[in-house]
């Protein structure tokens, strides 16, 4: 881990194939499968284990909430934790704590420098917080893969309501052509990155 601030990041994309439990989260490379899950599920960037390896797996948002059966898509105390013990998924306040912390050019100080891993430019990369951003890109709602060196999105544990359903999450991104961190929420189906905070 890394001090920034108050907060102590992991300086590594998760890479868990199972909760802290033990039980295994399924890797689903086939897009259409991915795009039907509601349930946990992670996968290598454009399935190749090779990607796994530099930048870690990419979760939709059910594996980070624990929901790993029917049951557990209504019964809260059925769920698993993604993370191990000690450490958990920020939520979108860690996050902007972060940001803040950093100021107006936290995703320059959060991102790797040089271009070996991020597109060129990698504009403003100083990783002078020890963050060590990778781009691991993600994959969409569909199965879709994008934006491997090129972007870095991470979950957040928080929810938001579309329309009064609870289907989307916030995320803190990273771009090769900028050097803010960005925040936005998107649909639980996709993949993204994974870092964690020590609680």
């Amino acid at each position: 881990t890394i001090a920034i601030g108050a907060q102590f990041w992991t300086t590594e994309n998760l890479d868990l194939s199972t909760y802290s439990d033990g039980t295994p989260i399924p890797q689903v490379t086939n897009p259409s499968s991915w795009s039907d899950l509601t349930t946990g599920a992670w996968c290598y960037y454009d399935n190749v284990t090779a990607n796994g390896k530099k930048y870690g797996k990419l979760y939709n948002w059910y594996a980070l909430a624990g929901i790993w059966n029917e049951a557990s898509k209504t019964d809260l105390s059925q769920r698993k934790k993604l993370a191990p013990k000690g450490y958990h998924v920020p939520s979108k306040e860690e996050w902007e704590t972060l940001r803040i912390y950093l100021g107006d050019l936290a995703g320059g100080m959060m991102k790797e420098t040089g271009t070996l891993n991020w597109q060129s430019p990698n504009l403003g990369a100083t990783n002078s917080s020890g963050f060590t951003g990778l781009p691991g890109g993600s994959r969409d709602e569909k199965g879709l893969f994008s934006s491997i060196n090129s972007g870095c999105v991470l979950w957040s544990s928080t929810e938001v309501s579309v329309s009064g359903v609870f289907s989307d999450s916030w995320v803190l991104g990273l771009d090769y052509d900028a050097d803010d961190a960005w925040m936005d929420y998107t649909s639980h189906k996709n993949g993204f990155s994974v870092r964690l905070l020590k609680d």
